[in-house]
């Protein structure tokens, strides 16, 4: 059985679906996927071993130059490679209008959310199969439900497995070390810089090596002060994708802000504290084992707006964190 799956972005939406996969591959023996993804996730897809082919869409890019889009040839390329396979299934698990208008060029059944479960009720027109997925729910787990329905298996009881190779991706071992993730595209979800200042001492002082990961040239300059003079507190190169994951799988623990690659080091299985303010950790919390979610005081655990003062992030101080943070690592001592 081959299945075309649409889920375009962002990292973290891409990250819950592979337990989907994992699950989908047991129940059904032979099963392989081909993945539409944006181009700059495109890398993540490739490490489940029931992906068959990734086929890379660039959305974000081809709305800013439409007809660059149409006359690079581009976009012709991406309808014939969606055209060229013959698919039992296509699966849409994104629910938008944007992934639903993506399927039309697949000629199978197209299976998705029903109007009152999909994130854009009215992409629910462009499929022939609809399923009710109840909201309110981690949405890693609505996924799962989507695709149990759509391929008519039993939903897999317990947690669901990401299907990564960890140990593949990490490569050779290297002294233990711990990796901070303090980048976040919200201000609002910016844990405070003197904090991560605070936790990089007290990690140094127990001799504990940090690695600190940056994306753009403001995180790399927080990066720097954040290492400013610390004996172990290492800021890496800038790194894409893949290197991040080595660098993630290596890692003995891990701490983040409420960001896609937080849910990448959730998907290697890396244990790790995470910090949240103005989004809830019960629907889009990092998900999986040694999981720890810190949340700011004053939330009532609903999702909040991108605009909520920053201040919230700021109670949860770096002694709360440390303390989570030896916990995890004791935990994850070999026996």
């Amino acid at each position: 059985m081959r299945v075309l799956l649409v889920k375009t972005s962002s990292l973290g939406d891409v990250i819950h679906t592979l337990p989907a996969l994992t699950d989908a591959a047991r129940a059904i023996p032979g099963i392989c996927f081909d993945w539409v993804v944006e181009e700059g996730f495109a890398e993540i897809p490739a490490w489940h071993p029931a992906v068959s082919q990734v086929i890379p869409v660039a959305l974000r890019r081809w709305r800013k130059q439409p007809f660059s889009a149409w006359a690079s040839g581009e976009w012709g390329e991406f309808k014939a490679r969606v055209r060229e396979q013959r698919y039992d299934r296509v699966i849409d698990a994104q629910g938008l209008l944007k992934s639903a208008w993506l399927t039309r060029y697949a000629e199978a059944p197209v299976a998705g959310l029903d109007r009152n479960s999909a994130r854009e009720p009215l992409a629910s027109r462009f499929y022939d199969e609809r399923y009710h997925v109840a909201k309110g729910q981690h949405a890693l787990e609505r996924i799962r439900q989507l695709f149990a329905q759509a391929l008519d298996y039993p939903l897999p009881a317990g947690v669901g497995d990401y299907g990564l190779d960890r140990q593949r991706l990490a490569g050779p071992n290297e002294t233990p070390y711990v990796v901070f993730l303090h980048g976040t595209t919200w201000v609002s979800k910016h844990w405070p810089e003197a904090h991560w200042r605070e936790l990089a001492e007290r990690m140094s002082q127990l001799d504990w090596p940090v690695r600190l990961l940056w994306g753009n040239e403001a995180e790399h300059a927080r990066a720097e002060r954040i290492a400013d003079g610390l004996d172990g507190v290492q800021v890496l190169p800038r790194l894409n994708l893949a290197g991040v994951a080595k660098v993630l799988a290596g890692a003995r623990a891990c701490v983040a802000v409420d960001t896609g690659l937080g849910h990448l080091a959730a998907a290697l299985d890396v244990p790790t504290v995470s910090l949240y303010g103005p989004t809830s950790p019960k629907k889009v919390g990092a998900y999986g084992r040694a999981q720890v979610h810190l949340s700011a005081v004053g939330l009532d655990g609903t999702d909040e707006p991108r605009d909520q003062p920053a201040a919230s992030l700021a109670a949860l101080t770096p002694e709360r964190v440390e303390l989570e943070l030896e916990t995890l690592l004791l935990e994850d001592l070999p026996a």
